[in-house]
């Protein structure tokens, strides 16, 4: 047994020496039992007993547990021969049927419990409830029966639906009838290390869920066994850590597992190799923190230490991807394709995570996070969460707001996210986003038949998030013009639906460097443009408030394409200025170009459907919503073809004319050694190989950015062990440098060598005094 496994044992057979435990107060180890875990799931469920529904904003989510309950009654077939409970939901080869059934059950019964519902403990309603959980355990759900097309169905959207509902009516369901149905749950989900049919290893999201389902299961049966196994499959025990979910995945001396969940830039990762904070991520969180209410306080409380990295989740993880509410839909997987998930929905399952963590958490902690989620809350004028949420949450959720704690502030950061490839900027009046893919990274998800038309969602998208909140909901992903996405760079031929997804690109150079403490960085990518001839070097400097956009090696065999801008416009009817050498979009920003390349623009309606994106949740309701698109023709079969643009994101049309007439930029290298340019205090310069750049020399690959006295580099490449840059800077004294960096003397200047073995792209500074 090796010493990881029993360090895990003791901790978690329950020596918390000096671990976080994270949970809501409860009575003492030794007097909790199932029943009291029965009831505090219950809580979590309906808000309790002490929901008031004379409270206005409880009565808001009352009448709104109220509406989903009146529409499943108003549906429901009560026949006696009836062959579906819902007509709509009526198949027997599609398994989101089954789920969606007992979900449908599920908001009956949430009905049925909560206090005020005008459906509360309501007979006729127990009567239906009760008879459609033994209809779905006769025709749908049990041992007896076949599985078919998704598991996730029958062992975690299914099973869990049908648990919490077992939880609601506990007290009006025969002891017999609940063991028969604890056995059919059990049937399909026994175990909280695995899953599927044939027992694959539970990761990430899909362990806590899976974890969840046999706790629930083990409060229904007293099952005090299974809550131990539950507890230790969290940190992964029997696995020996390998897969635990609280573990960094790049922490020192990990036992490399599947790769997916959490790393320690914020990245999370689910299906191997895919960018998913904004999916998985958040369900990760958000189910995990419901399981640590549950289990708090008592023996089967999760008390690994790593425990702790959950805060750092909620810092880096999730709060640099969301905007005011909404999430980076970069990160975001097949959901952007859902019209369910827009509309800042993502977030809403985040700020009732951390809520869930709020009450356990050290005072200093608490204090952070309650300044951190009333921020998330009061900066979202979109979607009042209020209006949104579940009762228990609405009550944390109000004594946050009603705390003299003040809220965080807007967040200025410049992040990056080299275990992803990914980048989020934020300034005080917008963020940017951008989206790449590399030799590590998959380029888009497009399972279960959906997020059909995702090929270039990481092509070098950027994604500018400014005071139209709506921006990216309001049916954008399936009326944008998918191969025209702001900051690709693509061969326009058309593609099948899902071509080429789940693939990695033949490049290494992807990624960047951020200059600590300033809202600085340089990003950069070697694009092979999947199924093509295309091949282009891409850079984005980004200085405050502007973003530097240079192209250089643009080569294909079909007719290629670079989009400065495609926005969908808040009324159509926002004035485009179009001049030589600029543009500006009203409402939008800027756009200069210094070289007066000519652009190509056009304002079009455009009409689709969610259901030509995604066949298996999109809707056939046509939806038109009007876009601004600008974008370089560089035409058929180009060769060594470039670009280079500023973008002002926010900026008026007087400070358009003013910038593109007092140009601060200088572009100092465009070709396939180097892109690198200066502003203001700012020197940056993505090497594509070894070479110079105005005081800068690289030994090989590296992303270089001078900023004042700090001077900032990463291998973007993740593949070499050092990288050397030679800065010839008269005037510098005193370096301070990170760990793995040295500087040394070299003639008028320094020599900068970096240790970049295990950096995996990550930025390391020397500082100079």
């Amino acid at each position: 047994m090796s010493d990881l496994t029993l360090r895990r044992r003791t901790v978690l057979g329950g020596a918390l020496g000096g671990a976080v435990l994270l949970a809501l107060p409860a009575s003492s180890w030794a007097s909790t039992g199932t029943d009291e875990l029965r009831l505090r799931w219950q809580t979590l469920l309906t808000g309790g007993p002490t929901v008031d529904p004379a409270d206005p904003d409880l009565a808001v989510a009352i009448a709104r547990v109220d509406r989903l309950a009146q529409s499943a009654l108003a549906t429901l077939d009560r026949s006696a021969n009836r062959t579906a409970l819902w007509p709509d939901l009526a198949s027997t080869t599609l398994s989101n049927h089954v789920a969606s059934n007992f979900r449908r059950i599920k908001q009956l019964a949430v009905a049925w419990a909560t206090n005020g519902s005008a459906y509360q403990r309501n007979e006729s309603v127990a009567d239906d409830i009760r008879g459609a959980l033994e209809w779905m355990h006769t025709n749908r759900y049990s041992p007896s029966l076949p599985r078919y097309d998704n598991d996730y169905d029958w062992e975690i959207g299914g099973a869990s639906a049908f648990a919490d509902t077992l939880i609601l009516l506990y007290d009006v369901l025969p002891a017999d009838v609940r063991t028969t149905y604890t056995q059919a749950i059990d049937h399909y989900t026994p175990d909280p290390n695995l899953w599927r049919a044939d027992r694959q290893i539970a990761t990430g999201a899909n362990r806590v869920w899976i974890a969840t389902v046999v706790a629930i299961r083990a409060v229904l049966d007293g099952d005090t066994a299974a809550l131990t196994r539950v507890r230790d499959a969290i940190s992964d025990v029997e696995g020996d850590g390998a897969n635990s979910v609280l573990a960094f995945n790049d922490a020192p001396g990990r036992v490399d597992g599947t790769g997916e969940g959490f790393y320690s830039d914020g990245s999370f990762l689910q299906h191997y190799k895919h960018p998913y904070n904004g999916g998985y991520g958040k369900e990760l969180l958000g189910a995990l923190s419901s399981l640590l209410d549950l289990l708090g306080g008592t023996e089967w409380a999760v008390t690994d230490p790593e425990l702790e990295n959950i805060y750092g989740w909620v810092n880096d993880a999730f709060d640099p991807l969301m905007v005011r509410g909404d999430m980076m839909g970069s990160v975001c997987g097949r959901e952007i394709a859902r019209p369910s998930k827009q509309n800042h929905a993502a977030t809403q399952t985040i700020i009732e995570g951390t809520l869930r963590l709020i009450p356990a958490a050290s005072a200093e902690r608490a204090a952070q996070l309650t300044a951190l989620v009333k921020q998330w809350m009061t900066e979202d004028v979109f979607r009042n969460f209020l209006k949104v949420t579940d009762p228990a949450s609405l009550v944390a959720a109000r004594g946050i707001l009603a705390s003299t704690t003040s809220a965080r502030g807007p967040l200025v950061l410049h992040k990056q996210y080299p275990r992803m490839d990914k980048v989020a900027h934020h300034r005080p009046a917008f963020t940017i986003g951008i989206s790449a893919y590399s030799s590590r990274i998959y380029n888009y998800e497009s399972i279960q038949n959906e997020n059909l038309h995702g090929w270039h969602l990481s092509d070098g998208m950027v994604l500018m998030y400014d005071d139209d909140l709506g921006h990216y909901s309001g049916d954008y992903w399936p009326t944008v013009d998918p191969y025209r996405l702001p900051g690709t760079t693509v061969d326009t031929r058309r593609l099948a639906d899902s071509y080429g997804f789940r693939s990695t690109s033949e490049a290494d150079w992807v990624g960047g460097v951020s200059v600590p403490g300033k809202t600085t960085g340089a990003y950069g990518m070697d694009l092979r443009g999947y199924g093509t001839n295309l091949r282009a070097l891409k850079s984005w400097f980004l200085v405050d408030d502007m973003m530097v956009c240079v192209g250089s090696g643009i080569t294909g065999d079909g007719e290629v394409e670079t989009i400065v801008e495609n926005r969908k416009l808040r009324t159509g009817n926002e004035t485009f200025t179009a001049a030589p050498g600029w543009c500006h979009l009203e409402g939008t920003g800027g756009y200069v170009f210094p070289d007066r390349s000519p652009v190509q623009t056009l304002r079009e309606n455009r009409t689709a459907t969610w259901r030509e994106i995604n066949l298996k949740y999109g809707t056939d309701d046509v939806v038109t919503r009007p876009y601004q698109t600008v974008w370089f023709a560089h035409g058929t079969a180009p060769a060594g073809q470039g670009y280079y643009y500023v973008q002002l994101p926010t900026a008026t049309l007087a400070q358009t004319k003013t910038i593109a007439g007092k140009f601060p930029v200088q572009r100092l290298r465009a070709d396939g050694t180097a892109h690198a340019i200066r502003l203001r205090d700012a020197l940056a310069a993505n090497f594509w190989t070894a070479g110079t750049a105005a005081e800068l020399t690289a030994d090989g690959p590296a992303a270089v950015v001078v900023a004042g006295n700090t001077v900032a580099i990463s291998d973007p490449t993740q593949t070499r062990t050092s990288v050397t840059v030679d800065l010839d800077k008269p005037g510098l004294n005193q370096p301070v440098t990170d760990n793995g960096v040295t500087a040394t003397r070299r003639g008028r200047g320094w020599r900068i060598v970096v240790d970049t073995t295990d950096r995996h792209g990550n930025t390391a500074a020397v500082t100079f005094h």
